[in-house]
């Protein structure tokens, strides 16, 4: 480099402060910034803040807005009003999506499907998850959950970010950023997404979702396929031994090393992390996806399904697997839940591929000890309208999107069995009783993990941010 070239890049701010990031350069920054140099980090004081009762989360994001009305929230009296216009004292001109504001009448639409109940809490279930009876005293189920987002991206985006504005990092970012991880050979946070089992078109997902956001790059959600090398690029190209490979690191990690003197760019030593465990990677992932040794009864309680990569029945397999193995957070998103029109078709599709899976996870974490230490959500972005969208005849309906009201369920790590808890009003359009915002429901997950919410914090472009913003309340009922 010429000496003028070289001179100026000194000048350059980013040098400057890289310059400045270590040795007395740390001291006079501290000095001119305070908390400046380390402010990012300082989040992370004293985690976990308390005993944690979950050491790991397993999310089963169902993607699409699973229709409340029709799997949890059990309404007799919806019998006697089906076909009915939805009284404006319910709707209280609430908004609603562009899809059915158009529509000149709003008939109540009483579910196809029978409920019954389950196990010793006498819990009302709908008949198209049976397999839930057998998990209903094992997990808390939540029916009044309700978010601030009417429509799929903003909505999806605010259950995993705590914003409905894309670029803060996902849930299982701040988990990882938070607690780390337990295996040095496999990410801190992995993502699975199993297609939809419906016929219509679903929403789309973006890896945004499990992005790290302003976080540094390594936090973010690593991404498992189902053909192929389960993770891009993993696999030595054809010629290249482990050794050449282990030979090749060593000297790219000399000359980042030296970029990283040279400019102090914490990227960089991301860049460092990330070759080394996907090097690790290459013999712990597919020691993780070798199945060969589970025994007949294991694929017997997930289901037929779960011996085929890229099924949700497989993924809560995998989603075992990496519990057992010390991942911290597993998200697995299930597309298809989205009924504007045929739902009665499309809705039992989704659970006759999801119920089995689903429950079978509770209950093999649980007879193998790990239930008590790990936290399962299952719910999506919201609920489904109690109104018809479309033609409502005598066996076809849809649903719209409906962010008032909603069910979710949780199950391990702190979590109080056999709860049911919320009450909606007899259309199952409004809370009466025990609303869980979305921000209420991302605090308790961190509070699970003994992480106090508001104190796990990230300073970027000046301000202090946190995944539940400035609100949210841990639900304690909810807790045992």
């Amino acid at each position: 480099m010429h000496p003028a070239d070289e001179f100026q890049q000194t000048l350059t701010r980013r040098h400057f402060f890289g310059r400045t990031a270590t040795g007395l350069g740390m001291a006079a920054l501290a000095s001119l910034f305070q908390r400046d140099a380390s402010a990012a980090t300082a989040g992370l004081d004293g985690l976990p803040h308390f005993a944690p009762k979950a050491k790991r989360v397993i999310f089963l994001h169902q993607s699409g807005g699973p229709s409340h009305i029709e799997l949890f929230d059990y309404k007799p009296q919806l019998g006697k009003l089906h076909g009915q216009e939805l009284p404006d004292s319910v709707r209280r001109g609430q908004r609603i999506t562009g899809m059915t504001s158009g529509q000149s009448t709003f008939p109540v639409v009483a579910p196809i499907y029978k409920f019954r109940q389950h196990g010793q809490s006498g819990t009302w279930l709908s008949e198209l998850i049976p397999y839930h009876g057998k998990i209903v005293d094992d997990i808390a189920i939540v029916k009044t959950v309700h978010t601030d987002a009417i429509n799929h991206d903003p909505a999806i985006t605010f259950i995993q970010s705590g914003s409905q504005q894309p670029g803060r990092p996902s849930l299982g970012s701040w988990v990882s950023y938070g607690l780390g991880t337990e295996n040095e050979n496999l990410p801190a946070f992995v993502v699975f997404v199993s297609q939809t089992s419906g016929l219509n078109i679903d929403q789309p997902l973006f890896s945004r979702l499990w992005g790290a956001g302003f976080l540094p790059s390594n936090y973010q959600g690593v991404q498992f396929r189902s053909g192929g090398d389960p993770v891009l690029y993993l696999s030595d190209p054809p010629g290249i031994s482990r050794d050449g490979r282990r030979r090749m690191l060593d000297s790219l990690e000399s000359l980042n090393r030296m970029r990283h003197d040279a400019f102090g760019d914490p990227e960089i030593e991301t860049r460092i992390g990330q070759y080394e465990m996907a090097f690790r990677m290459q013999t712990s992932v597919p020691e993780l996806m070798d199945l060969s040794k589970e025994p007949e009864s294991t694929f017997e309680l997930y289901g037929p399904d779960s011996r085929k990569p890229g099924t949700y029945a497989f993924h809560c397999l995998m989603a075992r697997r990496l519990a057992e193995r010390g991942v911290r957070f597993i998200q697995l998103y299930k597309r298809g839940w989205d009924q504007h029109g045929d739902l009665p078709r499309d809705l039992a599709l989704q659970c006759q591929a999801t119920d089995q899976p689903s429950a079978a996870l509770v209950m093999d974490l649980k007879q193998r000890g790990l239930l008590d230490d790990t936290l399962v959500v299952w719910g999506g972005e919201f609920g489904r309208t109690i109104y018809c969208q479309g033609k409502l005849t005598a066996t076809n309906y849809g649903r719209d999107h409906h962010p008032r009201c909603f069910t979710m369920w949780m199950a391990g790590g702190g979590v109080k069995p056999g709860l049911v808890m919320g009450q909606t009003d007899d259309h199952s359009y409004n809370i009466v009783e025990d609303p869980v915002h979305v921000h209420d429901l991302q605090a308790t997950i961190l509070h699970s993990l003994g992480i106090d919410h508001t104190r796990l914090t990230y300073k970027f472009q000046g301000r202090w941010f946190r995944l539940t913003d400035v609100h949210g309340e841990v639900v304690k009922k909810m807790l045992a």
